[in-house]
This record gives C-alpha cells, structure tokens and sequence, in this order.
C-alpha cells in the first residue's frame, strides 16, 4: 500500500493535537493517511495505555485513515539512534508517503523535540539504498518523502506556513476527544494535568480561529518547514 501522507507522533494523539484537521481534508479530498506513533504513552498521568489504546483507534477510525501503527518505544526515554530509526525506515519504505508530519521541532514535552528529530533523520536515512531494511520477510527499496512538515503543538511556534481547514475543525475535535482519558471531564477522579484543563480543551479552536484569521478564514492549522516551499506561480498563494 503506498500513501500519500504518513503522520508521525511521539505519543496517541499527538497527531490529532497537531494535524488532524488538515488530515481529515485531505482526506475528503481522497488523499491517502496512514499514523505511525512512537509509543503508547504508557507515562501519561490519566488513564493506562490499554485504555489509550483503544482510544487511538477509536480516533483512526472517526479520522478514516488507512492503518496506524505503534512502534512501542518507550515512553519519555525517545532515543534518536539507528536502532529507533530503522524501525520508522522500515515503515516509510513500506508505505512510501510523499509527504511526513511529524512533532514540533520543540515543545514543552521532552519526547516531541526528540521524536521530531527522529522522525526527520529517519526520512533522510530512509533515501539511502546502502541501508538495507526488511519488513515482513521481504527486502525494501529505499524510498524518501518529498516533503517533511512539522506540526505546532503546546507552544506557540510561528509557522512556516497555514493549511485553511474550515469545514474540518469539528473532525479534529471528534477525534481530539476520542482520548477521553486524557481531557476535560467534570466527572473524572483523576490527578489534573495541563491538558486536562477546561483552558486547554478550549485553546484547541481559538488557537485554529487565531491561525484562521491570519489567513482570511475561519480555520487553520500552522506547520513549520525543514526547507523552503516552492510554488510555480504567486498565483498558487492565496
């Protein structure tokens, strides 16, 4: 199965946090998604990761992806090494996207700052033929996305550039808060955390109204680039 656009987290919902909006149009526009996250999130204050789990594929399958993966790394000890990397080569070259999304360069969580250095070494390792990979019994072609775009999360990043996703926000939401463990509810006995918060829940849509109306529109969501876009004509900005 190739892809179109692999999504990358260090955590389960990571990528609904950062990107989901812009994955639920792309898929509405018949764009192929697949998730790949780094761990279970078994260090997370709320819940278990049994129960996060059953969340990230309840979120999946709300988002319509294709698959989504877990590679089982541990839990806020990321290493950026070539143990760690071939695992997420492997899967780049299974699926070959044209395009990864992966953490914030930098972020209040160790983990994202670490795996979106992984992620990004990984997608440059994985264009080298001299590294071999075998997945599933069957030798790889070696196989590099084109583009690499980080997404924002708990800080405020000034992106690179802002995907309109009007029209998708309340999929970003219903996915967001398919971890039911791990936000807002008025009736949960569990220790309070910064995302647990009511401000937290809330800054999830002003924070995508703020980036709409940088833009002229209702919505956005913001990335961060590794090189400079390209367009063939100012005609292509809007």
């Amino acid at each position: 199965m190739k892809i179109d656009i692999l999504a990358i987290g260090a955590h389960p919902d990571d990528v609904e946090l950062g990107c989901a909006a812009t994955l639920a149009k792309e898929i509405s526009n018949g764009k192929t998604v697949g998730i790949l996250d780094l761990t279970r999130g078994e260090l997370g204050t709320r819940g278990t990761a049994k129960i996060r789990d059953k969340e990230a594929a309840d979120a999946a399958k709300i988002l319509g992806v294709k698959f989504r993966h877990n590679l089982e790394f541990s839990d806020g000890f990321l290493v950026n090494n070539a143990a760690s990397q071939l695992e997420i080569i492997k899967i780049i070259r299974k699926y070959q996207p044209e395009i990864v999304l992966c953490n914030a360069i930098d972020d209040r969580h160790i983990d994202h700052g670490k795996a979106s250095k992984l992620a990004s070494d990984a997608c440059f390792l994985s264009g080298l033929q001299k590294i071999e990979t075998i997945y599933e019994s069957n030798h790889q072609k070696a196989w590099r996305p084109k583009h690499v775009y980080h997404y924002i999360q708990w800080k405020n990043i000034e992106p690179d550039f802002v995907v309109d996703v009007t029209g998708f926000l309340d999929k970003k939401l219903e996915t967001v808060f398919a971890y039911k463990s791990q936000f807002h509810r008025k009736e949960a006995d569990e220790p309070e955390t910064p995302i647990s918060s009511t401000n937290f829940r809330d800054s999830i849509t002003y924070r995508a109204q703020d980036l709409g109306r940088l833009i002229g529109t209702e919505y956005g969501e913001g990335f961060t680039v590794e090189r400079y876009p390209a367009v063939a004509s100012i005609f292509d900005l809007i």
